[in-house]
């Protein structure tokens, strides 16, 4: 039974596979709330980042997807700093520790099951802070990666600066965009304007990394030494969400018109997948509405389970899902909220 999670403006909710095609709806949780990420903590327990726009940005923790608690002690910028904690983008664990992702930009650490948590100070006061800007989503700290045969080294996306990288345990930070398109002039460049929307790795060499970025669609084999851009065959390189199923080795994306647009080509949703590391790059089967559709997947909204499902929500609430590594998708019959995160919590 796969159990996934689905982040929207309005609340959690939890789909859990049933026999056949079916899907058993459970939720919401935190109604009315805007939920941005999923995550589990290194004993289990399942976690989400929520926000309110009367109560701020918060942690919750639950044993079984039902009852919630609050973290009391979570991720905060100390008052009178000038920087405000708005959303919790992502959580990740690194064997017995657990990083979080915020808006306004800033990582956030736990040594004790998510109970407490304290500034990175390292990434968070990095000497290029000063030319951070925001993105159109805003400054945020959206996407950890962590090399699991070395928890040491991990890699941090930060819209719109660009991806750091860490080899010492979040001692010292340094910056990994060699490659990547910019538009911000060349003086500036070292410092700020890379729009990283998603990065993925290869789980069995984290030196092998995937980046959606505002510029194109991009591969790395050095851990983010250098980026060389891979987008042929796709109608459009601007987007936000890219995974692989590691399954198959196969990535997904989702392209959009140029940035200014923000939709489908041509109003066609589709879903494009490349089965030789994004060489190439090819429409993925078949099930997927073929009306016009002006909805599309934010950076977040779309996971894999590893053996050949792959999950997506729309900003207009619908889920599609494969079973069969992109072969044939379905629509869900639900319509949510706008989604904000797809997450495959159990398998």
């Amino acid at each position: 039974m796969v159990t996934i999670g689905v982040g929207t403006e309005k609340g959690a909710f939890f789909l859990r596979s049933g026999a056949g095609s079916a899907w058993d709806l459970e939720g919401p949780a935190h109604r009315g709330w805007r939920v941005t990420t999923f995550g589990r903590s290194p004993s289990g327990d399942y976690l989400l980042g929520a926000g309110s726009n009367w109560f701020g940005a918060s942690i919750h923790r639950s044993k079984d997807l039902e009852a919630w608690e609050q973290v009391v002690d979570g991720p905060a910028w100390p008052e009178g700093g000038g920087r405000a904690l708005k959303n919790i983008w992502t959580i990740a664990a690194a064997g017995d520790v657990l990083f979080a992702g915020v808006d306004d930009a800033g990582l956030f650490r736990s040594d004790d099951d998510g109970i407490t948590w304290r500034g990175v100070e390292s990434i968070n006061e990095h000497e290029t802070r000063p030319g951070w800007s925001p993105g159109a989503g805003g400054l945020a700290a959206h996407r950890i990666l962590i090399d699991p045969a070395d928890p040491s080294r991990m890699w941090v996306a930060v819209s719109a600066v660009g991806v750091f990288r860490t080899t010492d345990g979040a001692a010292t930070w340094t910056r990994r965009d060699e490659g990547i398109d910019t538009t911000v002039p060349a003086d500036e460049a070292p410092l700020v304007g890379y729009c990283v929307h998603r990065i993925v790795a290869d789980p069995s060499d984290a030196d092998r990394i995937w980046r959606q970025d505002h510029s194109g669609v991009y591969r790395t084999r050095d851990g983010g030494d250098h980026w060389e851009k891979i987008e042929h065959g796709l109608p459009a390189g601007f987007g936000f969400p890219i995974v692989r199923d590691a399954a198959s080795g196969a990535l997904f994306v989702v392209p959009q018109e140029s940035d200014e647009q923000r939709m489908p080509v041509n109003g066609e949703f589709r879903v494009y997948r490349s089965s030789d590391d994004g060489d190439s790059w090819h429409q993925s089967g078949t099930g997927l509405p073929r009306g016009k559709i002006y909805a599309g997947v934010l950076r977040d909204a779309m996971d894999v389970d590893g053996v050949g499902g792959v999950y997506l929500g729309t900003t207009a609430g619908t889920v599609h899902v494969t079973r069969d590594g992109g072969e044939t998708w379905a629509g869900l019959p639900h319509v949510f909220p706008r989604i904000n995160s797809i997450a495959v919590l159990d398998r």
